[in-house]
């Protein structure tokens, strides 16, 4: 077992208090040889991307991370999946259900949410499945435009057990532009299942 060092958490970031949780959660980690690479922005707003998303393992991971960290990320999930108690679960994570044919309410739901908090990072997994797709779906760059927030990469990479910061992106004018330039940083990433290319 590997001993798991951990950047250190910016002011700026959402934080929760020290608990037994996060060094559950810390040893766990270790316990199986992941790490963390990069290094955390000192943003108090940003919507943050996290790919390739091939397998549920992914959530277990991503879970264990923002636990461990103590990182008050929040994440947006189909509404049906808050049935109750899961959706007790889900919410005391950072869960916030949504109706996921409303595209373009929910892009106005973050935002208000952004206006609301002083600190506020929102977690979405821009494919929107574990299956490989040619598309992206765009609504974490509407949602970072909307609410002027930038961009967080965040990788799975799982020959090598890494969870990884990239650069942090401020969307420009050019969606497609923007798409193109964030895939090709995730290129070199492999999910446990698959790549992004």
């Amino acid at each position: 077992m590997n001993v798991l060092r951990f950047p250190p958490v910016p002011a700026s970031a959402p934080q929760f208090a020290p608990s037994v949780a996060a060094c559950i959660c810390r040893w766990i980690l270790a316990r199986c040889d992941w790490r963390m690479a990069g290094e955390l922005p000192n943003v108090a707003k940003m919507v943050v991307i996290a790919a390739p998303h091939s397998s549920n393992w992914d959530v277990v991971w991503g879970l264990l991370f923002k636990v461990g960290l103590r990182l008050d990320v929040h994440f947006i999930g189909k509404r049906e999946a808050f049935f109750w108690p899961l959706g007790l679960l889900l919410r005391s994570f950072g869960g916030i259900a949504i109706d996921r044919k409303a595209a373009h309410g929910v892009v106005g739901a973050m935002r208000r949410e952004f206006e609301t908090h002083e600190r506020f990072w929102l977690a979405i997994a821009p494919e929107g499945t574990r299956k490989k797709v040619k598309e992206w779906k765009s609504g974490f760059w509407r949602i970072a435009r909307e609410a002027g927030v930038p961009i967080q990469i965040v990788y799975f990479h799982y020959p090598e057990k890494i969870v990884g910061f990239g650069p942090l992106l401020h969307p420009g004018d050019d969606l497609d532009a923007d798409m193109v330039r964030i895939r090709e940083i995730y290129a070199p990433w492999q999910g446990k299942n698959r790549g992004t290319v």
